[in-house]
């Protein structure tokens, strides 16, 4: 009878057990998970905290006896893998209750240890908490039910915003450090600032740009010397593959520091697989190795190392790293590169704004939107994309990453059929809106410019005109702009001249109408894409004194 044994539970471990169970009912399964839970919504942990999820058994999806009845899966928590031995094919475990050892024979073997904490070496960094299992967050509550009145927290990528926001749902005084100059690193600058003033109007302290030069007894000191008062202390700047078992087996460790493997998941050992956050995936846009710690991934890893252990046929998928975060009252949802990522790797694109409505506007209840693709200017394939808003985010990056999996160019997204009805899109969804402006771009018919190019236009010579109304321009305005509102532009082409024009509305919808009449007139004109709503939310807008 084959024997398989899983070093690790909850997503990626367990869906290999349970799919191995439905395709084989007679293997032997063991899953040796070191703490006291297998399955649980680690992915949930951070609401508990802040008391959204109010009792700890919804997080645990299934237990060892559960599993037991349910897959006759042999599920030992509290056990660790302390050693593999590839050659005689089996694992030393420790039973961390009765600190005995012995051995299990495997004739595959699964590793799924995940991901630890990342912990820099600073001073007094013990007193910080990290959040990453069950036993973690049993740790965090009781601190809060302690009363704390402050709390900081170190990092601010996905955990560090989603515990953020929940120490403030308890009404505890949180501050947030980041080292980068932005939260949330797989946004650009200027869809982060929506993010940034989020928490800030949540009253979330940010301190950004600035890393931890120690932690002491009731604050957190400052790389520039400020000091944040810190009953409380949170650590979540990022996580590491843990490969400590791989490396002990001499397997195969990358580059980036996970685990390699095959289109199989198969490590450097053929009859040892290797899934979930342990583990380096291939990157969709340029196939390169990359560390993408979600749990989505992980599951389908899971699954595609049972079925090939069991010798059917798997479909190999790269990544493109589809994420999403709650912030408060935003929806904050990335998939793909972003701006930073491919001028890193040299990459041209173009990129392409929109503020559509969650649902068609005459209808009650409709919320703006930040929407933001990358597009490859040579073959049209969208490269990534970003959007935050209220309401419609997620079916909205959702179709994004659906369309680049297709391998769909960025104005197919304007043939797109999607389902409309006022309560719930628009005749023309923002995801079509997307579709028809790379279209234009991409056949010559329009041309744009980005928010950070203004000013160098500018100073180089170029007319800036804002064809939003008196009362519009009036209320903030790009500075150095003629106002010649839209509907009196053919009246008052006379005002009109240079050798550049950049035009810009609120959004960019009257933006493009008037680019278009100018070019007809003969006028070098371009559109600032995503119009006024992109710049004023933009680094460009801070470093300006000068507008309303």
């Amino acid at each position: 009878m084959r024997q398989i044994v899983i070093i690790g539970g909850v997503a990626g471990g367990m869906s290999a057990a349970t799919r191995l169970r439905r395709l084989d009912p007679d293997a032997s399964i063991i899953v040796v998970e070191r703490s006291s839970y297998v399955s649980y919504a680690n992915c949930g942990l951070p609401y508990f905290i802040g008391g959204v999820i109010s009792k700890k058994q919804d997080l645990l999806l299934q237990t060892p006896e559960s599993l037991n009845i349910r897959f006759n899966l042999d599920v030992r928590t509290l056990s660790e893998v302390i050693g593999i031995d590839r050659n005689a094919k089996n694992v030393a475990v420790r039973d961390l209750v009765t600190q005995e050892d012995y051995l299990l024979n495997y004739d595959q073997l699964i590793l799924s240890p995940g991901a630890q904490p990342v912990v820099p070496p600073i001073p007094g960094i013990e007193r910080a908490l990290t959040l990453r299992t069950v036993e973690d967050v049993a740790r965090i509550v009781k601190a809060v039910e302690d009363g704390p009145k402050s709390a900081v927290v170190i990092g601010g990528g996905f955990i560090g915003i989603e515990t953020a926001e929940n120490l403030r749902h308890r009404g505890i005084h949180t501050s947030l450090v980041e080292a980068l100059d932005q939260v949330l690193s797989p946004l650009d600058s200027e869809m982060a600032m929506l993010v940034q003033n989020e928490l800030i109007s949540h009253k979330v302290n940010l301190y950004l740009g600035q890393g931890v030069a120690a932690v002491h007894d009731d604050r957190v000191e400052l790389t520039n010397g400020d000091q944040i008062e810190a009953e409380l202390v949170m650590l979540a700047i990022g996580v590491r593959p843990d490969t400590r078992l791989a490396k002990l087996a001499g397997l195969e460790v990358g580059a980036r520091g996970g685990i390699v493997t095959n289109n199989y998941n198969q490590t450097s050992d053929p009859s040892i697989y290797a899934i979930g956050d342990a583990a380096e995936k291939i990157d969709a846009l340029d196939g390169t190795a990359s560390l993408v710690p979600l749990a989505n991934i992980a599951n389908r890893q899971g699954r595609v190392s049972a079925d090939h252990i069991l010798g059917r046929e798997t479909r190999w998928v790269p990544t493109i790293g589809t994420a999403i975060v709650k912030v408060f009252d935003l929806t904050v949802a990335a998939t793909g590169w972003n701006e930073k990522r491919l001028r890193a790797a040299g990459r041209d694109f173009l990129a392409i704004h929109a503020h559509p409505n969650s649902h068609a506007g005459y209808y009650p209840g409709a919320m703006g939107m930040a929407l933001k693709i990358l597009v490859d200017p040579d073959t049209n394939l969208i490269m990534g994309a970003q959007a935050v808003g209220r309401k419609g985010v997620d079916k909205r990056i959702d179709v994004i990453a659906t369309a680049m999996r297709a391998g769909l160019q960025a104005q197919d997204l304007a043939d797109l059929e999607l389902a409309y009805a006022p309560p719930f899109g628009s005749a023309k969804d923002p995801i079509n809106m997307l579709g028809y402006i790379a279209d234009n771009l991409a056949s010559g018919f329009s041309k744009s410019i980005q928010w950070n190019e203004v000013q160098e236009r500018v100073d180089g010579g170029a007319l800036l005109v804002d064809v939003r109304t008196e009362g519009e321009f009036s209320a903030g305005h790009i500075p150095n702009s003629l106002n010649v509102p839209v509907d009196e532009l053919r009246e008052r082409l006379d005002e009109i001249s240079g050798d550049e024009i950049i035009i810009y509305c609120q959004v960019g919808i009257r933006g493009h109408t008037a680019a278009s009449l100018l070019r007809g007139y003969g006028y070098d004109a371009a559109n600032l894409d995503g119009g006024y709503q992109t710049w004023i939310n933009s680094p460009a807008a801070i470093t300006e004194d000068s507008f309303v």
